[in-house]
């Protein structure tokens, strides 16, 4: 047996394995269903950290405000050093909906060391919520939520027991890059946190989406509060296993009516957008880089390579073996796709993308290595997450 077809085989024995025994992730059925009639609706906090979010604020509010919620609901908004408009666009927001005396603006101070933007920012709206709220909903300033958003997420929290429930919102595919980039970007992130895992409380998996998130505050508080993870810069997943590990359960799916309001025209945004974490998640390891390399290549890489070559050459068996490990490729990217209303042809082409995330994750490592750390909303962080440019 020569090593291209061991090489072969292996990559289809990985796709068997993700197919049948990886949790089923790649099904992307993980949902909310509808709003059960409660005899309790608890309270509920929302708290958005917004930093120059002039563009996005409006609608998010709006969002939130007419949000069909049967229980006392309130917003506490934090205004993080912003230099536009946003907390000015926040109080006419409220004041066309007559929601004044629903939401508090509060102003964070300027960032302190050892911590992350959103996360410090985070910490003072929860600190303005104080104990009123049973449920914290923290949720990006650049998201927007439908009206039966919250209903749905606090069904699930008191039906089944969730102590954090989370939603991965639905990315903007406007743009051509888009339209490629994200629905792998879901897939990847599915893959790598997969759904079901997280959901099963048999299982030690844990896992969260930022862009919404529903927590028990008592959880929380016992979790160690938004300072236990004040340095984390993948931190809602860190959260995510804070709250685990402290006797919590969790939830996550696939938002239907929850959109990201940011989008990205170009390629290079979504490069950071990848870049600024990759390797993070690698926890600045070297080996675990090459491991991952050399997985993505034989995961995703090696299939359609092979089938071409074995094509051109003739060598049918190995066309077979190869080829069918690239049908398993795009059969598990299909329902990602649909769910993103594109044709499932095009997990064809998932190699492409998987080697333009391969890049980006060594771009990672690189900027790493030279000590460049992450930039985000106008602040470096070092690999620590310390703010080496704090900006305000």
């Amino acid at each position: 047996m020569t090593m291209v077809l061991v090489l072969a085989i292996s990559s289809l024995a990985a796709w068997l394995y993700l197919l049948i025994a990886h949790h089923r992730f790649w099904r992307a059925d993980q949902r909310l269903e509808a709003a059960k009639a409660l005899d309790h609706w608890p309270h509920i906090t929302a708290i958005i950290p917004a930093r120059n979010e002039a563009k996005s604020i409006a609608q998010c509010l709006t969002g939130l405000l007419e949000q069909t919620y049967q229980g006392q609901f309130d917003l506490v908004l934090v205004d993080d050093n912003s230099s536009d408009d946003t907390k000015a666009i926040a109080q006419q927001t409220a004041k066309e909906h007559g929601a004044e005396d629903r939401l508090t603006i509060v102003s964070a101070p300027p960032l302190a060391a050892g911590w992350t933007g959103k996360l410090w920012a985070l910490s003072h709206g929860v600190a303005a919520a104080g104990k009123k709220a049973d449920f914290l909903w923290l949720t990006d300033a650049d998201t927007l939520h439908g009206p039966g958003v919250l209903a749905q997420l606090v069904s699930k929290t008191q039906t089944d027991g969730v102590d954090l429930a989370s939603l991965m919102i639905r990315l903007r595919t406007k743009s051509l890059w888009e339209r490629w980039i994200v629905p792998a970007f879901i897939f990847f992130f599915q893959m790598l946190y997969p759904f079901p895992a997280i959901n099963d409380p048999r299982k030690k998996h844990a896992g969260a989406a930022g862009g919404c998130i529903l927590v028990h505050r008592d959880r929380l508080k016992a979790a160690g509060g938004i300072a236990a993870i004040r340095t984390a810069l993948i931190d809602d997943c860190t959260l995510a296993k804070k709250i685990q590990d402290a006797g919590g359960r969790l939830w996550l799916g696939l938002a239907k009516d929850s959109y990201s309001l940011r989008g990205s025209d170009g390629l290079m945004p979504l490069w950071v957008m990848v870049k600024r974490t990759a390797f993070t998640q690698l926890h600045y390891s070297t080996l675990l880089l090459l491991a991952t390399l050399l997985g993505l290549s034989l995961v995703f890489l090696v299939p359609p390579v092979l089938t071409v070559v074995a094509i051109v050459t003739g060598q049918w068996s190995l066309a077979g073996i190869a080829g069918l490990a690239w049908l398993l490729m795009a059969i598990a990217y299909a329902p990602t796709l649909r769910d993103y209303g594109q044709s499932p042809i095009k997990g064809l082409f998932l190699p492409i993308i998987a080697a333009l995330y391969t890049a980006m994750t060594l771009h990672s490592a690189i900027d790493h290595w030279r000590g460049k750390g992450s930039h985000w909303k106008g602040r470096d962080y070092s690999a620590d997450g310390e703010t080496t440019r704090p900006g305000a």
